[in-house]
């Protein structure tokens, strides 16, 4: 239930103010998502309409607890039978049923799928995700550069990413060469995703701008429906983005903007805080509300943040406090390398671990830079630490993963070159990569896709009898699997004898068309999980692999949105292809680490929070970065030196060493300029205990400790 009484003063006024622009400066660990979510509720009490309210944040996770917390507050209407109806013959849910709360992505998702026929896409457009991209970039490389000529396809994708985001400091510090690839390419690569009715990240939220400059009935479709914005993290939000609130909501005025200037850490992927801190240009009659009660950290904590961060000039200013007590002191060590500064880390953790009985969950190490990690690595492996180190592999990055949906994304769109290209010979089938050179050559002769081409007996025909043979079975297999997800009805028994446990085919008894079922059915028969087998030299990766591909189809039914009986089975693997696209943040291992430690870089680490943190490697050319000087971005160093200590609950330790590896040498460091700005009455500096004696009392409190574990 919503209950006002439980925020503090400056919470609830922000939970009231209803109408008309609204910042909130929300500083760490100051309840934001809190306000948003009783924001929301609130307004639903008034009187809003569900349907006319729009949340948009920057993960699917934040969105999805954000979700979950109106609900609990809000009690779900009775649904009539016609508000029913209308739900499921519509491919929007009724305007009155529940506010929108989505990423910018989703969001644009939602616009494009209606109107993007107007600038002359297929609704069923496919999302590239950036191997897509990187797979469509390289395509287009190797068919300019010279021969010997070698060109990085990353950098050139990830420039023309800036491009299409037109941040500041978008392509200031780009190689030249690789700016003037990328600028000469541009528009073939566009024109390569058109061709395939793909569209990338960026284009959602660019193709959502063209629609509502060049289509003024669509944006006033979208401002009539959306008329309470609220955006979340908004120190985050790149040019195109602020573009996209600020014509949804610059006719309406109700913009209720959520976020900490203080926490912006991604200008170097084109987040532009002039978007916080300029928003009176654009909207002078907001109205700025801080939130500075933090419910996080001891008061020591925050005051060391604090006395750093007001070291930027260009900020609004605020002062974070808490009612948590004063805590222990900031702990500042040095060690003599990088190796002795990741044992004597270790040796803390284990000690709190035995000493005080705090678990490994509890702590965590923050570094500036993912090469960091090795030598914490080594020696939390060498002490038997459990650890997880955020940023490692996603599930879907995994190759049976990739090709599963590559399969996917062929059946949903067979013009999709680059998908095509993955699975053609996925399991081998004849056509060699001779043979795929060949239809991609009379693709691009043809100026058509290489679905088309293979299709045509004219271009076919100037293959060898077998090759022939293998592209007429390849061609027949994939409109024959396509016409049954088409269909929608598939004809089943309940036997369990096929290789994938699913169901049989030979009964004409008729049901409803399940993914789950149809995808287990096609792998079956291309023998994808036997080529796993033939693969993979150690029988256990096999069966890992094939694990986790049977974990992924058992969810298609569900992600795909099982329950809405009214979609078709195309439009049901639609919705799960775009939910496995869009959650660029799922961590599917996470649930599983049970008590680990954290390792993680300070740019991953916003939003977390733990007991005990480690912040680790404060040596000059580290943090600030040595690009950051040149880059002319040292506030925005100190600005991640800020979010890294207020992810700190209880306790903060920070180190740094004398030389650091590099290449096997020993190469000598300097402490970070930022360590001076401390200030010198809430922090102890810390000789390195392992070569000291602990006191009596540590002594004590430790095996006092060994005594209760043994029993």
């Amino acid at each position: 239930m919503l209950n006002l009484s439980t925020l503090n003063p400056q919470q609830r006024q922000a939970v009231e103010t209803l109408r008309g622009p609204l910042l909130i400066l929300a500083g760490a660990g100051t309840g934001k998502t809190r306000v948003i979510t009783f924001r929301i509720a609130h307004l639903i009490r008034h009187g809003i309409a569900p349907g006319h309210i729009l949340g948009v944040t920057f993960t699917n996770k934040a969105a999805r607890e954000m979700q979950e917390r109106v609900a609990r507050l809000v009690p779900k209407p009775a649904e009539s039978r016609e508000t029913r109806v209308a739900g499921e013959n519509s491919r929007f849910p009724p305007p009155d049923s529940q506010p929108t709360i989505c990423t910018f992505h989703s969001l644009c998702v939602r616009i494009l799928r209606r109107h993007i026929e107007m600038l002359g896409y297929k609704r069923n457009f496919v999302i590239y995700d950036e191997s897509e991209q990187l797979g469509t970039v390289k395509k287009i490389l190797s068919s300019i550069s010279a021969r010997g000529e070698k060109a990085d396809p990353a950098a050139v994708l990830a420039l023309l990413s800036r491009f299409k985001n037109g941040g500041e400091r978008a392509t200031v510090f780009a190689d030249d060469s690789v700016r003037a690839l990328a600028e000469h390419i541009r528009k073939r690569y566009e024109s390569a995703l058109h061709a395939c009715n793909a569209v990338d990240f960026d284009d959602l939220i660019l193709l959502t701008l063209r629609l509502f400059r060049e289509h003024p009935d669509a944006l006033a479709a979208c401002r009539e429906k959306y008329r309470y914005v609220m955006v979340d993290e908004y120190q985050d939000t790149n040019a195109a983005q602020f573009q996209l609130v600020l014509a949804l909501a610059q006719e309406h005025r109700n913009l209720c903007v959520v976020g900490d200037d203080d926490q912006s850490i991604y200008g170097w992927r084109g987040a532009e805080i002039a978007n916080l801190l300029d928003l009176e240009k654009f909207f002078p009659e907001v109205k700025v509300i801080k939130l500075e009660q933090n419910y996080r950290s001891t008061t020591t904590i925050l005051n060391t943040a604090n006395a750093i961060i007001k070291n930027n000039v260009r900020r609004r200013g605020k002062t974070l406090w808490s009612g948590k007590g004063i805590g222990a002191k900031i702990r500042l060590q040095t060690h003599a390398n990088d190796e002795d500064e990741a044992r004597e880390v270790v040796a803390q953790v284990e000690f709190k671990r035995l000493a005080q009985r705090v678990p490994w969950r509890d702590c965590a190490i923050l570094f500036r830079t993912n090469q960091q990690s090795r030598p914490l690595e080594t020696a939390l492996r060498s002490a038997g630490v459990r650890y997880h180190l955020i940023g490692g592999q996603s599930f879907f990055d995994r190759r049976e993963v990739k090709d599963f949906l590559a399969y996917l994304i062929v059946f949903l769109n067979p013009h999709d070159d680059i998908s095509l290209l993955r699975i053609a010979n996925v399991p081998a089938r004849g056509l060699s990569d001779v043979t795929m050179e060949r239809l991609l050559a009379a693709s691009h002769e043809q100026k058509c896709s290489v679905f088309t081409a293979i299709k045509n007996p004219l271009v076919t025909a100037g293959f060898q009898s077998n090759a022939r043979k293998s592209i007429e079975a390849f061609v027949e297999f994939l409109e024959r699997t396509r016409a049954a997800l088409a269909g929608d009805k598939w004809q089943v028994t309940s036997d369990r004898n096929s290789a994938n446990g699913g169901l049989s085919v030979s009964s004409p008894v008729t049901r409803h068309l399940s993914l789950s079922f149809w995808a287990g059915r096609f792998l079956d028969e291309i023998g994808y999980f036997a080529e796993l087998r033939r693969q993979e030299k150690d029988p256990e990766n096999a069966e890992s692999r094939i694990r986790n591909l049977k974990d992924l189809l058992a969810t298609m039914d569900y992600q795909a949105g099982g329950g809405q009986s009214a979609a078709t089975a195309m439009e049901k693997l639609q919705a799960f292809l775009e939910e496995i696209t869009l959650d660029t943040e799922r961590e599917e291992e996470e649930e599983n680490q049970g008590d680990a430690i954290t390792l993680i870089t300070m740019h991953s680490c916003k939003g977390l929070e733990f007991r005990h943190v480690f912040i680790v490697g404060l040596e000059d050319g580290l943090l600030p970065h040595s690009r950051s000087k040149a880059e002319g971005t040292l506030d925005e160093e100190r600005r991640l030196f800020y979010v890294a200590i207020t992810r700190a609950m209880e306790t903060l330790t920070l180190s740094h060493c004398g030389g650091r590896k590099k290449y096997g040498q020993l190469l000598p460091c300097h402490p970070s300029p930022f360590l001076k700005e401390l200030p010198a009455e809430h922090v102890e500096h810390v000789a390195d205990k392992s070569k000291q004696p602990v006191s009596t009392k540590t002594g004590k409190d430790f095996f006092a400790a060994m005594r209760q574990a043994l029993g």
